[in-house]
């Protein structure tokens, strides 16, 4: 079992401060293994027959219990939240650890009951941290989902990547409580990997696959609720200039991108149109989990004279930016001077695929993606 310190290490801060933690993610990253790192004295998997019937009276089920106590897929029963209320208010020895698969709609059903007395921690993938920083190659292909990385084979990473889509459309969306055919969720979540990286038009969106804004705003929120899909909203200031005010699109998982693109293996990467594009929102994931902010935290900054940074946010009262840049040897260009300038950055991280850092300007300095560490330098 690969261990991912970085993500145990901001539960159990959470965990002595709030009597409640969610551990919120995609299917499949590893939130159950996690949970049991953390030695708990009762387990409940709501996707279990046997522990839905044990909670079918969850009052009698639960207020007896001492300890900590995890909730698997509570998404499932919501109606939990409110008596999970009182029974921390009431139960100051119990603990609850408890994991969902839908963030949007869990935070939505949680918020006004358990207010004050919960806390979430967002789990990805593994972090580059987790599997060695050598390894960004592997990570960049399968993508971050842990039986996708750790499969024997790029086929069998590959064919299971398919499985793990399939699924997603066909079965866990439904679950949720989502009736859009699979078929029809599918091609739109593979036409969005052909504006990953872009600025979103919604009308274009909705004219290329014939559907109203609303109904591409719709399926936008179901993809991004569910994890699939990162949104980064634009960073506005008055300094004059004409800025872009939409937000950019990224998949989030490189892994389930290269699949939606077929693919398979690191020559049809190199050979594929969106190699760039693929560099792009992979470092830009590896960054933004790397800095521990939440996604509303994170901007990108763009002018209608193209200048940019692809990663902008407030740390210390300062603040701080992130270029992506795929190539040998990045240079200072206008663009970074001009934010650099404009937003008044202390510092300037161009990230890139090689191997040694060096300064390109005061405040300017390129960071190889092996350097990408739990925290930044500020």
């Amino acid at each position: 079992m690969i261990n991912r310190p970085v993500d145990q290490a901001a539960i159990t801060d959470l965990m002595a401060v709030f009597p409640v933690t969610g551990i919120l993610g995609p299917r499949q990253s590893g939130k159950t293994t996690l949970a049991r790192a953390f030695a708990a004295d009762h387990i409940f998997d709501l996707e279990n027959p046997r522990d839905m019937a044990m909670l079918a009276q969850p009052q009698l089920a639960l207020e007896s219990l001492l300890g900590l106590i995890v909730i698997d897929e509570i998404q499932r029963q919501p109606e939990l939240f409110p008596l999970l209320r009182y029974l921390v208010d009431t139960h100051p020895e119990q603990r609850y650890l408890i994991l969902g698969s839908a963030s949007r709609d869990l935070i939505r059903q949680s918020s006004e009951s358990l207010a004050g007395r919960v806390a979430y921690h967002e789990l990805g993938g593994f972090r580059l941290t987790d599997i060695g920083a050598e390894h960004w190659r592997e990570l960049w292909l399968r993508g971050a989902l842990p039986l996708a990385y750790t499969a024997a084979t790029e086929a069998a990473s590959y064919l299971w990547r398919e499985q793990y889509v399939a699924a997603f459309l066909e079965r866990d969306l439904p679950q949720l409580g989502f009736t859009i055919p699979a078929a029809t969720l599918r091609r739109f979540w593979t036409m969005l990997c052909h504006y990953h990286g872009q600025v979103l038009n919604y009308a274009e969106l909705a004219r290329v696959f014939g559907i109203s804004d609303m109904t591409v705003r719709r399926y936008l929120d179901i993809l991004e609720g569910a994890f699939m899909v990162r949104l980064v909203q634009p960073w506005h200031i008055n300094i004059g200039k004409r800025l872009v005010k939409r937000p950019k699109l990224y998949l989030r998982d490189s892994g389930l991108l290269h699949t939606l693109l077929a693919i398979h293996s690191p020559r049809d990467l190199a050979a594929h149109n969106k190699l760039g594009v693929s560099w792009e929102g992979f470092a830009l994931e590896v960054a933004a989990r790397s800095i521990g902010k939440r996604n509303e935290e994170l901007a990108f900054w763009a002018t209608h004279n193209q200048a940019e940074v692809d990663l902008f946010w407030q740390e210390h009262g300062r603040n701080w930016a992130v270029e992506v840049k795929y190539a040998d040897a990045p240079r200072l260009t206008r663009s970074m001077v001009s934010a650099m300038a404009d937003l008044e950055l202390a510092h300037l991280w161009v990230v890139y695929p090689g191997d040694r850092a060096y300064p390109l300007a005061e405040g300017v300095s390129t960071l190889p993606i092996t350097a990408i560490g739990s925290h930044w330098r500020y």
